[in-house]
């Protein structure tokens, strides 16, 4: 790959929330490197400096979504104006189920928080203008709250995932959340019986239509990418976040307010 010298300095600092789950910020923080490698950056002062909080303590999002674990809001809140007192200048939240919240959590924090699931819908919309249908593979939480169904939807794209309580549905969340076997319980060592839940899931998706998937939980980033094939080119929003965050604090693109949308 072509590269080019970094030559932007940093003007913005990105706060990270992670911690949810174990490796959802520890992946992302290795794509911002690595982007910023290939973006020219050849040495520790080309990188830039970010916060991190590992927010291990906020509840489960989907378990907080249908009722059997109490809101995920005022923690959120709470690490955001962390992050904001330390110094952050924009928020990203690794956990793709996470943003369920956001339009109660970002009126109470005073910094904006950059939209994962939008950013991933306009990335797709963008990178791949001849595609109409796209592949969810999720939490129940994510599903249930429709998140990315809607964003989709708002740039003209078809979105099939499987339906909360449908068999398949049943099969992803072992694969995330199994606590012998989940890639949760598992961490980087991620199970054949994951991995091959996932090709099924995938294949699933290509019957019903779907032209690319999206890995929209940080524990599919894991597996999807360390698997050597799947029925369905994928997307990572991890990646997109990664690139945009690395473009607002360079800025490359331009800060949004802070007012929810």
């Amino acid at each position: 790959m072509t590269t080019h010298k970094q030559t932007h300095k940093q003007i913005y600092i990105p706060g990270i929330i992670g911690g949810n789950g174990p490796l959802s910020h520890t992946e992302f923080e290795r794509k911002l490197i690595a982007k910023n490698v290939q973006r020219g950056a050849q040495s520790d002062q080309e990188h830039p400096v970010w916060l991190l909080v590992s927010a291990a303590d906020i509840p489960d999002r989907t378990q907080s979504l249908l009722g059997a674990a109490e809101s995920c809001t005022p923690m959120l809140v709470k690490y955001g104006q962390l992050l904001y007192s330390a110094g952050a200048d924009f928020l990203v939240v690794t956990c793709n189920t996470a943003h369920a919240f956001y339009e109660q959590v970002q009126p109470q924090i005073s910094i904006p928080w950059i939209h994962l699931i939008d950013s991933t819908a306009e990335f797709i919309r963008r990178s791949y203008p001849n595609i109409n249908k796209v592949g969810i593979l999720a939490t129940d939480g994510t599903i249930y709250s429709h998140l990315y169904s809607k964003s989709l939807a708002s740039v003209d794209l078809t979105p099939i995932s499987p339906q909360v309580g449908s068999c398949l549905q049943q099969l992803v969340m072992k694969a995330i959340y199994d606590c012998d076997w989940g890639i949760k319980a598992t961490g980087t060592q991620v199970s054949s019986q994951a991995m091959s839940i996932l090709e099924k899931a995938s294949c699933s998706l290509k019957e019903q239509g779907a032209e690319i998937a999206i890995a929209g939980c940080t524990e599919l980033s894991v597996c999807f990418a360390r698997m050597k094939t799947l029925a369905l080119p994928w997307v990572d929003p991890l990646d997109v976040l990664a690139a945009n965050t690395l473009d607002l604090a360079f800025g490359r693109h331009q800060l949004p307010s802070s007012s929810v949308k």
